[in-house]
């Protein structure tokens, strides 16, 4: 390659980090100056090489790992870790645990922030990500960011205490580890899945349990190892990770039953409520899951979008074909949101859809169910996900919910909810 294409390149990788980080800065997703200085001196292709410049700087996840059908890891969307670095708000000198390597891109950016005098410490549970991430840190000048091969659930003790722990992977509890590993003026941010939907939460320290002071919407991966979630997925298909089930709650049920519920006639309730997809995404779908413990979500990827049996009602995570609805799982009946346009999902977001409630089985009462709390969360004002206020106290501590409260116990930590 002559020098003139290798500079011809190199000008056109320098163009399209500049105006990626232009268009998410435009956006309102980069504010500090810090954060900004990360973005545009960590560039992302570095970390992927793998892939064209033209790949590397779009706007969106890309994923790095498989197993079993199911996405494990992959690069984050620019905007969500600019959105989470800008809640972290970090600060030189700083002690940083994250949970969740990746490719090293997200840690880079973290240790471009705190500086030299500042530690970051990156954990993944899978030897080749951390060789991975270990190597691209290393040959982009971040040698000391320490590269971890561990289960996140547990943290990392020997550091210990963080001024910041950050997760890039979805969580549903919060772990003793974090709890004791976090410094008393520190700051924890986690994806956190409220029975499937997702919301990306600031956690400060209060006297005896951790207040959120910040909370966005997003869709990671989950956790695995120790502390991930058990039993909450059911393989509708005999290929893995062609449809599946997602339950909010852990609960026994039969997949053979379910699948034959989807091979049989449905029966479509049109409801009054039209919405964005951006209000049933941060705003229903949290109110579902919040009020209904029979939640569920109901995928299909690649090959099994056309049996057609899932609407499309958000888009594909990442590079994968995906199509998600949410419902409620009843004991003999499946019902899930569906919609009357017919549109296709990048048009989505800028359509008014009216929501239909399908319903998969032989009984109604789970279908009327599904469109009370449809109609309960309109005549409230139709409340989203910003206006979740979440407080996390160790499941040893007594609470008293009002009615407008709501309380979901985990193993180690029982969450207060109020909008």
């Amino acid at each position: 390659m002559s020098e003139d294409t290798m500079r011809d390149n190199a000008q056109t990788t320098y163009a399209l980090h500049k105006s990626l980080i232009d268009q998410v800065k435009a956006r309102g997703h980069i504010v500090s100056r810090q954060v900004e200085a990360a973005f545009r001196a960590v560039p992302r292709h570095l970390f992927l090489q793998d892939l064209s410049p033209q790949a590397v700087y779009q706007d969106k996840a890309i994923v790095t790992k498989v197993a079993n059908g199911h996405v494990v890891s992959s690069s984050s969307q620019p905007t969500i870790m600019a959105i989470m670095l800008e809640q972290l708000d970090l600060h030189k000198g700083q002690r940083v645990l994250e949970i969740g390597a990746g490719t090293g891109y997200n840690a880079a950016l973290m240790a471009h922030i705190v500086g030299e005098d500042g530690l970051v410490i990156t954990i993944d549970i899978d030897e080749d990500i951390v060789e991975g991430a270990r190597k691209n840190l290393t040959s982009t000048g971040f040698e000391r960011v320490k590269v971890v091969c561990a289960d996140g659930g547990l943290g990392w003790a020997e550091a210990a205490p963080y001024d910041r722990i950050i997760l890039t992977v979805n969580a549903g509890d919060i772990t003793p580890a974090w709890h004791e590993q976090l410094a008393p003026a520190g700051r924890l941010l986690l994806p956190f899945g409220v029975r499937g939907p997702q919301v990306a939460v600031a956690f400060k320290r209060e006297q005896d349990h951790l207040e959120s002071i910040s909370v966005q919407p997003c869709g990671f991966i989950g956790l695995r190892g120790a502390f991930a979630e058990q039993g909450l997925q059911l393989q509708l298909d005999p290929e893995p990770g062609l449809l599946y089930l997602t339950l909010g709650e852990p609960r026994s049920v039969d997949a053979h039953v379910v699948a034959q519920w989807l091979q049989e006639e449905q029966e479509d309730v049109a409801t009054s409520v039209h919405l964005t997809t951006q209000e049933l995404f941060g705003g229903l779908g949290f109110w579902l899951a919040l009020h209904e413990p029979r939640f569920c979500s109901l995928t299909a990827q690649r090959a099994a979008i056309k049996y057609g049996i899932v609407p499309n009602l958000f888009p594909s995570l990442a590079n994968i074909p995906t199509c998600t609805t949410l419902g409620i799982l009843g004991e003999d009946a499946l019902s899930v949101l569906a919609y009357t346009i017919d549109t296709t999902a990048a048009n989505l977001s800028k359509e008014k859809l009216q929501l239909v409630v399908r319903t998969f089985g032989n009984a109604t009462h789970v279908a009327q169910t599904l469109v009370s709390l449809i109609q309960n969360w309109d005549a409230a004002g139709r409340p989203n996900e910003r206006n979740l206020h979440i407080s996390a106290y160790r499941t040893t501590h007594t609470l008293a919910p009002t009615p407008q409260e709501t309380v979901i116990k985990r193993q180690a930590t029982q969450f207060l909810f109020r909008w």
